[in-house]
């Protein structure tokens, strides 16, 4: 299913914030490895939520090897922990981190992000979630005692990635069940609900990259 048209697509790729040098490396090689990452589109947004939050930590769950750790940087974010299971990943980030000379505020954990987080007390005042898609939920519970007054959690790919957005727009629609063996589609329409449920937090879900929900904690 087509999430936009391809003229959409085409604009908010053309207007994007530009890469840096090394942002660029790192692009190419997500292409070269068919790894996904956010994009300059959404990583703008990255960068702006990091600018309004003035933030001075933020945290993800699943990184790779740091593309939208970049763009958090990039909008002022002091630090940025990053968590990744696989350590070949992490160890590019680490390198990628000290080319651009942002290795004093990006630090790489490796592990399960679930697991990792526990060590840090907090505040976060940004944190993204973009781990497993049947976890996205564990996650956002874990964030929430952790998060900054006025913080905001982003989930991606709540539009495109392992997902079927033909069920999942079915399941918002019209209450249509979802397939009980899509654990990524259902931990996704799970997360939405979640979010969407909590009266301690704001939720707009924007068409960038992947798709991502930003929800700001409003106490």
């Amino acid at each position: 299913m087509d999430v936009l048209p391809d003229h959409t697509e085409r604009f908010l790729a053309a207007t994007a914030q530009s890469h840096t040098d090394v942002q660029a490396e790192m692009a190419d090689l997500a292409a070269e490895q068919g790894f996904p990452i956010i994009g300059p589109a959404a990583g703008g947004v990255l960068r702006t939520l990091a600018r309004l939050t003035d933030a001075a930590t933020v945290f993800e769950f699943g990184s790779g090897f740091g593309y939208s750790a970049s763009w958090f940087v990039r909008g002022g974010a002091d630090r940025v922990v990053c968590t990744e299971f696989d350590a070949d990943e992490a160890e590019a980030g680490v390198d990628f981190m000290a080319a651009a000379g942002w290795d004093d505020r990006v630090t790489f954990a490796v592990g399960d992000a679930l697991e990792t987080v526990a060590d840090y007390d907090g505040p976060f005042d940004a944190v993204l979630i973009d781990n497993e898609k049947h976890r996205y939920v564990e996650a956002f519970e874990a964030t929430k005692p952790r998060l900054a007054d006025g913080g905001v959690v982003v989930a991606d790919n709540m539009l495109e990635g392992p997902i079927d957005l033909g069920d999942l727009l079915a399941y918002v629609e019209e209450g249509v069940s979802l397939p009980p063996g899509d654990k990524e589609t259902r931990g996704i329409a799970e997360y939405i609900d979640t979010v969407r449920a909590d009266d301690a937090f704001e939720t707009v879900l924007l068409p960038v990259g992947s798709g991502i929900a930003v929800s700001t904690h409003v106490g």
